[in-house]
């Protein structure tokens, strides 16, 4: 029973992955998106099952209801670190796919599909009892990921279109 997030998971990543496959023609971008397919893939595991990685290591985490953190910050540690390096992935892919939207709008997803995540681990650890914490940290660490990753795109952005305008020029 506790595994039915996984298989899930799996599930969806290999439909997923067949779809591009056959539906990508171009070559580049098959395997960008076959990249971001094996992103979500990760970070839905990390997430959404028992499995948990500790920094060096990759355990079970034993069954159970997890906890609630709905009060207490902290804006310091590795947890909080790896949290933000997490999603910064996540940010980059939504500000390049929907470039026209404002940092602001990009920031607003974030905090959504932050507390989403953490909503969702909440009631999957009492259905699967997959013993993921709820923690506000959390969604401000996902948030200023997902924040820094849109920021970088915008950056990135910048910079290919002033070396596309150099290069027309010369």
């Amino acid at each position: 029973m506790r595994w039915e997030p996984f298989m899930f998971i799996l599930l969806l990543t290999t439909i997923s992955c067949l779809v591009i496959l056959v539906a990508t023609r171009n070559a580049k971008q098959r395997g960008w998106r076959l990249l971001g397919l094996a992103y979500l893939f990760g970070l839905s595991v990390i997430l959404f099952t028992p499995l948990s990685v500790d920094g060096h290591s990759l355990y079970v985490m034993p069954a159970g209801f997890g906890q609630v953190n709905l009060t207490r910050l902290y804006f310091h540690g590795v947890g909080f670190l790896e949290n933000i390096l997490l999603t910064i992935p996540l940010g980059w892919g939504l500000k390049r796919r929907f470039q026209r939207r404002s940092l602001i709008s990009i920031g607003m997803t974030g905090l959504l599909i932050s507390a989403g995540i953490e909503s969702l681990q909440y009631f999957m650890s009492q259905h699967w009892l997959i013993n993921r914490s709820s923690d506000i940290n959390d969604v401000v660490a996902n948030t200023l990921g997902i924040l820094i990753g849109a920021v970088i795109a915008m950056i990135v952005h910048a910079v290919s279109l002033r070396k596309g305008r150099l290069a027309t020029n010369q």
